[in-house]
């Protein structure tokens, strides 16, 4: 079984950053940008649930190339980005509500 160097994962982490920063909106209508946006990040946040579900799954079934820390690594991701896609959600959600009881 393959050991995860430090090294590895920080360099992962750094790469995941910038392509964080730089995720650019679609260029098209103004609330089409943000609906895009939103249906690109959902999209990306299932992405990390399913790897993570596919390493679990190969860890579980003994396949070798895959070790416990790249489990935990990936499993991690997908929980972080699950709960800020969730914060995010509870967000426009209450921005909605505001809006909504705003008086006419």
């Amino acid at each position: 079984m393959s050991e995860m160097n430090i090294n590895q994962v920080l360099a992962q982490m750094r790469a995941m950053s910038l392509e964080a920063g730089n995720v650019k909106a679609p260029e098209t209508g103004g609330g089409a940008d943000f609906a895009a946006m939103l249906k690109q990040s959902i999209g990306a946040v299932n992405d990390t649930q399913q790897t993570a579900g596919k390493m679990t799954e190969a860890f579980q079934t003994g396949d070798a190339d895959v070790s416990l820390a790249e489990v935990m690594v990936a499993s991690q991701k997908a929980t972080v980005s699950f709960q800020a896609m969730l914060q995010v959600r509870n967000k426009l959600v209450e921005a909605y509500q505001d809006v909504m009881n705003m008086p006419m």
